[in-house]
């Protein structure tokens, strides 16, 4: 891996951070936007999404990173951050992964596609840690480096986040 592996704590730190700043973000949207803004939440991982996290892990080597985040997020939904961004649940994950496999990424190993953007494009994070995204959207088409690791992907969003205030 690049780095040191993803911390719950971190993770928790992450979501206490990013949840006021996009309440925010929420609370300004209609006045600078002129419309108002969908359901933009960062989901905290229940007994539910626990049970889908061990579901994937029995289904497929995934990244332990990954794991680590859905122990405390259940999903991500930001239709009005950028151009939208969504960590989808583990069981969304575990669908994709029956439905299309694992995503091939010359000189990786195979990656995992956890997330996406508003314009269809893939995120998929590799058993290095690293984070790659579609160059399309589709599954089947080449993946650029997008954040050299999960951690770095998500203090991307809340920069994101922080950006729009």
């Amino acid at each position: 891996m690049t780095g040191e592996r993803l911390d719950v704590g971190w993770v928790r730190d992450w979501c206490d951070r990013a949840d006021p700043a996009l309440a925010e973000l929420m609370r300004s949207f209609e006045a600078r936007h002129g419309f108002p803004p969908g359901e933009n939440v960062i989901v905290r991982a229940t007994d539910e999404s626990h049970q889908a996290t061990d579901e994937l892990v029995e289904l497929t080597p995934i990244p332990s990173d990954l794991t680590t985040m859905y122990w405390v997020v259940g999903e991500v939904s930001l239709p009005d951050v950028d151009s939208a961004y969504f960590v989808h649940p583990a069981s969304l994950v575990a669908s994709h992964f029956r439905a299309y496999g694992p995503i091939r990424i010359i000189g990786e190993e195979p990656a995992l596609v956890f997330a996406g953007d508003g314009g269809g494009h893939l995120f998929a994070l590799a058993g290095s840690g690293r984070v790659w995204r579609s160059t399309t959207a589709s599954w089947h088409d080449q993946f650029e480096l997008a954040a050299a690791s999960l951690q770095e992907f998500l203090e991307g969003l809340s920069r994101r986040i922080s950006a729009q205030l």
